[in-house]
């Protein structure tokens, strides 16, 4: 995945880079002082000298830790170091860095903490794999309120790949972390515990990416910045899609209305919202720019989507729960238009959800809260992250799933996963799904690949949230649209991508 920068690597691709950037020539013992140098320079931009205690484990993350320790003490700190094994015990790298402190050290238990207003956990990193318990768990339960927690790489009991508390975790005000984040950074619980994130440079070169690969990313306009539509001088309305939305009865039309609104300030040329004849003369009271078409039934909508420049759909919004609406989604998917199914749609397809996967006939776009995800795939509800869950739904639908909460995120069927990170908490207000789905409409009637459509869509979802403040409604969603999408192409103009 090219994602210039935005790369997250899992704790086995992160090893790999060490590997091959040992194998090119750089000792490992380099990039353990370059580690924790980064670490040292991010604490003292962030920090005065204060009294400090470095937790150091027994791994090459602990071996960074006394690298820590002794340049904070060489720049005026009051270092102690706690080592969760004695120096006698260490091995390889860890111990070379080790036999270099010269400091005081003390026992790895609570009554450390005495004194010390500053604290280094180094213990164990990313790359735990099993439950925090014992002396460890007894220091993260011991931390004093009110010291401040500097963590090397990610907080220990927190996992790398899922973000998932390992029993117990500390919980950091900075976390530093080597070449690219993890997975782990971005997908909560984790994430709540790693405070501000800094990514610094160690020398590990970006050429061995091509060789690792990696699937996962954080999500941003570097991700999606090829396929993003940008305006045309003498381009057309005809040029950017006629997006289509289904409405639900006529005291149920405000979702779809929200979904028609965002695909048309996402840059669909055109709007059409369709509902039955009753519904229809409602929603035509509202718009003025959307268009509005009465259909009869899922016929109808087959029949209106036979013109083929009506090349993107919404199924789902407030359509209501049964039968109709699993045959309208049936037939948007037949259409061989682009399609996004939300909402009702996705609960309509309970217990036959094979059905819409094998009508597929174009782009298929799925957006689950957790609750719909358990409908349509309840066979992946107990793994790991919302980011497998996701890869695992992608894989056996073939279709695009973005799967929504505080840490969203959008897998292909090919195995990419990108993480959002920019959602305001005020996005959870009612509507606002509605509103991405319209956004992802109308970057799929502009021609946009699924995956890149619904990763930018909730990027800018985020954007247009942000910097909002409390009272947030989905209609001031729609209406900061062009203030994210002015913000998506700023970012592209200074990658160059855009002219």
């Amino acid at each position: 995945m090219s994602a210039a920068g935005l790369e997250l690597l899992t704790t086995a691709e992160m090893g790999e880079a060490d590997r091959q950037t040992i194998a090119a020539g750089t000792p490992g013992v380099v990039l353990m002082e370059n580690a924790g140098r980064a670490v040292f320079l991010a604490i003292a931009a962030h920090f005065p000298p204060q009294p400090c205690l470095v937790l150091c484990g027994p791994g090459n993350n602990g071996g960074d830790g006394w690298v820590i320790a002794r340049l904070l003490a060489a720049s005026g700190f009051d270092v102690t170091v706690a080592g969760l094994v004695s120096r006698d015990a260490l091995k390889g790298d860890a111990a070379h860095v080790a036999a270099q402190w010269h400091g005081p050290v003390t026992a790895f238990e609570p009554s450390a903490f005495e004194g010390r207003a500053l604290i280094v956990d180094a213990v164990f990193g990313a790359g735990l794999a099993r439950a925090i318990d014992g002396p460890v768990a007894a220091m993260i339960e011991a931390v004093p309120a009110g010291a401040s927690l500097v963590a090397v790489d990610l907080p220990s009991g927190v996992n790398g790949d899922s973000g998932a508390v390992l029993g117990a975790a500390f919980t950091a005000d900075l976390t530093v972390t080597f070449f690219r984040a993890k997975p782990g950074h971005l997908l909560y619980p984790g994430r709540g515990r790693v405070g501000r994130l800094v990514v610094a440079d160690i020398g590990i070169g970006a050429q061995c990416l091509e060789r690792i690969a990696p699937r996962h990313a954080e999500n941003g306009p570097a991700l999606w910045a090829e396929s993003f539509p940008m305006p045309i001088a003498d381009g057309h309305k005809y040029d950017r899609g006629h997006a289509v939305v289904l409405a639900g009865g006529p005291l149920n039309t405000g979702a779809a209305r929200l979904a028609a609104r965002a695909a048309l300030r996402a840059g669909a040329g055109l709007v059409t919202t369709v509902a039955g004849f009753e519904a229809a003369h409602v929603i035509a009271q509202h718009q003025t720019a959307v268009m509005v078409a009465a259909i009869a039934g899922p016929a109808g909508l087959a029949a209106f989507l036979e013109d083929k420049r009506r090349n993107a759909v919404v199924v789902g919004p407030a359509a209501g729960v049964g039968d109709a609406t699993f045959e309208h989604a049936r037939r948007a998917v037949e259409s061989g238009a682009a399609v996004v199914l939300d909402a009702d749609a996705l609960t309509s397809m309970k217990g036959r959800a094979q059905t819409i996967f094998r009508a597929r006939r174009g782009a298929l776009v799925l957006t689950p809260h957790d609750g719909e995800f358990a409908r349509v795939f309840p066979e992946f509800t107990d793994l790991e992250s919302r980011a497998a869950r996701a890869r695992a739904a992608a894989d056996v639908s073939g279709a695009v799933v973005l799967l929504k909460g505080a840490d969203t995120c959008v897998a292909a069927p090919d195995g990419r996963v990108a993480i959002n990170a920019n959602a305001p908490p005020n996005l959870a207000t009612a509507g606002s799904g509605d509103v991405l789905a319209g956004v992802i409409a109308g970057l799929l009637a502009q021609g946009m690949p699924a995956f890149e459509a619904a990763a930018a869509a909730v990027w800018l979802h985020g954007e247009a949230a942000s910097g909002f403040g409390r009272g947030l409604i989905a209609e001031d969603l729609v209406e900061r649209l062009p203030i994210a999408l002015q913000n998506a192409e700023k970012h592209l103009r200074g990658m160059g991508q855009a002219g």
